[in-house]
C-alpha cells in the first residue's frame, strides 16, 4: 500500500471519527438536556448546536460512506452494462458528481467566509459565530470530492471502483443490509 493510499484512507477514516464525534455531541447534548429538565434548568442553545452537530454528522460522514459502497445508488442500469460501457458510465458518473460536489464546496465556503467576514452570529439564545459550524459543509464535502477523485482515478487505471468491491465483498459474506 502506498503512501498516498494510507494517507487518503486515512482522512476519510478521520473524517468518520468526526462525523462519530458529532453524533456523540448530539447524543451528549440531549441527555443533558434531558438530565437539566429534571431540576427545571434550560440548556441555552441546545436546539442550535443539535442542528449544527447534524449536519456536521451528515457532512462528515459522506467520504467514508461512499468509499464503503454505503451510499445510496442505482445500479439497475449499470448492471446490465458490459465491461466496457460499465466503465464509460463509471467515468461520466464521478466526473459529474466530482463537477457538483466541487460546485457545493466552493458556495458553501464561499458562504462561510461571508459570514466570518461580517461577523454573523446565531439567533438563537447562544449567539456564537455561525462561520464555524457552517465550515462543516464545505469541509465534509471536500473530503467526499477528493474520495470522488479517487474513485475516479481508479477507474481511470482500468480496477474496479471501491464501493463496487466492498458491495461485492458483503454479498459474498450474505450481507445484504446496504442494499436495502
Amino acid at each position: 500500500m502506498t503512501i498516498l493510499r494510507r494517507a487518503l484512507d486515512g482522512l476519510y477514516l478521520v473524517s468518520a471519527g468526526l462525523a462519530a464525534l458529532s453524533l456523540f455531541g448530539i447524543f451528549a447534548t440531549m441527555m443533558a438536556q434531558v438530565f437539566l429538565r429534571q431540576g427545571n434548568i434550560q440548556l441555552p442553545g441546545a436546539d442550535d448546536f443539535t442542528a449544527y452537530l447534524c449536519v456536521a454528522t451528515t457532512f462528515f460522514a459522506l467520504a467514508y460512506t461512499f468509499k464503503r459502497g454505503e451510499l445510496i445508488r442505482v445500479g439497475l442500469f449499470i448492471d446490465k452494462a458490459g465491461p466496457g460501457l460499465r466503465r464509460l458510465i463509471e467515468i461520466a458518473v464521478l466526473l459529474l458528481a466530482a463537477a457538483l460536489v466541487a460546485y457545493i464546496v466552493y458556495w458553501t465556503f464561499s458562504d462561510a467566509m461571508f459570514s466570518r467576514e461580517i461577523e454573523e452570529v446565531a439567533q438563537g439564545s447562544v449567539p456564537f459565530l455561525i462561520w464555524i459550524p457552517k465550515l462543516a459543509i464545505p469541509l465534509g464535502s471536500g473530503i467526499l470530492l477528493i474520495a470522488i477523485l479517487d474513485e475516479l482515478a481508479i477507474v481511470l487505471r482500468g480496477k474496479k471502483p471501491s464501493y463496487v468491491r466492498a458491495a461485492e465483498e458483503r454479498a459474498a459474506r450474505g450481507d445484504f443490509s446496504a442494499e436495502m
